[in-house]
C-alpha cells in the first residue's frame, strides 16, 4: 500500500518524506472554490483535487489530498493573487489569532472508502514592524502561501504562537492523516511505519 498524493506542493511531498511514507505525486488540475465556509471550502477544494487524479491511482494506492487555507472571522483566505492581496491579508493577520484549516481527504479507489476531515490549527501573529513587512513581501515568499505566509520560512518572523498541528499550517495535516490510516484494516502499516521514524 502507498500513497498518491494529488498535489504538487513541495511541503507535502517533504512532510510525506519525513514520515518515510512510500508515494507519488500526480499534480491536479482544478479550478479551487474560494468562497463558503472556511471548512467546507477546504473540503470541497481537498475532493476536486482527489476526484482529478482518482483514475489513475493503481490498485494497491491511496489517494490524498489536502487543501489548505485561513481563516479570519470566518471569511477563508486562500493565495493571494499579486503582492497587492498579500499585503491586505498580512495587515489583516497582524497581532492578532486566526486559524489554519486543512481540509484532508484520503480515498481508496477500487473500495471505494473514503475518508475526509477538517483539520484546525491557531496561529497568533506578533505585531511586526512595517518593514518586517515590506521586507517580506519583496522577497516574494507570499506567493503561492495560503494566507500570504509560510510559517517554515521567512514567515515564522511574524509569528508568536501556535496551537494545534504545525505540519497542517505547513500543508498536511499529519496527526489527523495518520489517524484516518489508523481507522482502516489494511490501511494502518502505512500508519504504523510513519508512527516508527
Amino acid at each position: 500500500m502507498s500513497i498518491l498524493l494529488a498535489s504538487a506542493s513541495p511541503q507535502r511531498s517533504a512532510i510525506l518524506t519525513q514520515l518515510e511514507l512510500p508515494f507519488r505525486v500526480i499534480a491536479p488540475e482544478v479550478e479551487e472554490l474560494d468562497m463558503g465556509t472556511p471548512n467546507e471550502v477546504a473540503l470541497h477544494n481537498a475532493r476536486l483535487k482527489s476526484g482529478a487524479v482518482i483514475e489513475q491511482a493503481r490498485e494497491d494506492e491511496l489517494v490524498l489530498a489536502c487543501d489548505t487555507l485561513v481563516d479570519v472571522d470566518g471569511i477563508p483566505f486562500g493565495k493571494p493573487a499579486n503582492v497587492e492581496e498579500a499585503f491586505t491579508m498580512l495587515t489583516l493577520l497582524r497581532g492578532r489569532t486566526h486559524d489554519v484549516v486543512g481540509g484532508i481527504v484520503l480515498v481508496h479507489p477500487k473500495s471505494g472508502r473514503m475518508h475526509e476531515r477538517a483539520v484546525r490549527t491557531k496561529v497568533r501573529f506578533r505585531d511586526f514592524p512595517d518593514d518586517l513587512l515590506q521586507r517580506y513581501l519583496d522577497g516574494g515568499e507570499w506567493n503561492g502561501r495560503a494566507g500570504g505566509y509560510a510559517i517554515q520560512g521567512t514567515g515564522a518572523a511574524m509569528v508568536s504562537g501556535i496551537g494545534g498541528d504545525y505540519q497542517n499550517v505547513v500543508g498536511l495535516p499529519v496527526s489527523m492523516l495518520l489517524s484516518l490510516l489508523e481507522e482502516e484494516p489494511g490501511w494502518n502499516d502505512l500508519a504504523r511505519s510513519a508512527a516508527a521514524v
